[in-house]
């Protein structure tokens, strides 16, 4: 399985924001979304194929109960099934980072997803052919249904403007089993300036329809920098 990098750092996301944790970044995605602070596991994907064995070590070598298994996309990798059985073996706590569009029957404590919206599309003009591919994969019912019946959980959606709110609202329309106190709205951005910037209305907006408000604070504590 091709791995991008392995780390320790802290969780700046979600339900677990401040958690020490050793992060295994896996390389390879099936979405291309424009904004994408990752390119280096999904647009130009790198890093080293490491067998099973091998990636449990180097995880276990970083001394962390919880883990962060992210991507690029995990679930592309049938390797996760036993990567996680192992992990779950050692008594880690696991978080898997997911868009939801695939599913693999993995060990998880806590499965983070991050259905893409529209706001997610690479550009028709400069990538018209994963434009049309990351638009006909990137909502799977089906999957979603699957993860939030079997999994702890929790959801977490890009926001870049007010119109991606009304998207939200939709989503959860059509799955009403998703319990909104597990649902984080977190602003699109790269620095703390811009995510500051869509935060002055995001964070009302979510004080005000019940939603967690996520303020992705790996870029406020360490700027986007790989490793971190």
């Amino acid at each position: 399985m091709r791995i991008a990098e392995i780390y320790k750092s802290l969780q700046g996301e979600g339900l677990l924001t401040g958690t020490e944790s050793a992060f295994l970044r896996t390389s390879g995605c099936n979405l291309r979304c424009w904004y994408c602070d990752t390119p280096y596991t999904s647009w130009n994907p790198t890093g080293d194929d490491l067998a099973v064995s091998e990636i449990v070590r180097q995880v276990n070598e970083l001394d962390c109960h919880h883990v962060v298994i992210t991507g690029g996309e995990p679930m592309l990798h049938a390797e996760m099934i036993p990567v996680c059985q192992q992990l779950h073996d050692a008594g880690h706590h696991i978080t898997i980072e997911t868009a939801g569009t695939l599913f693999l029957p993995v060990e998880c404590n806590l499965m983070a997803i991050s259905p893409k919206l529209a706001n997610s599309d690479p550009s028709p003009d400069d990538h018209p052919d994963w434009n049309r591919r990351h638009r006909r994969t990137r909502h799977a019912p089906g999957v979603i249904r699957k993860l939030v019946s079997q999994y702890h959980y929790q959801f977490k959606f890009v926001i870049d403007t007010p119109r991606d709110c009304e998207q939200v609202a939709l989503f959860l329309e059509e799955f009403p089993e998703i319990h909104r106190d597990r649902v984080y709205l977190m602003p699109q951005g790269t620095t703390a300036d811009e995510l500051e910037m869509r935060s002055e209305w995001l964070r009302p907006y979510c004080e005000a329809n019940r939603f967690r408000f996520c303020p992705r604070m790996q870029i406020e504590w360490f700027g986007l920098r790989q490793g971190t």
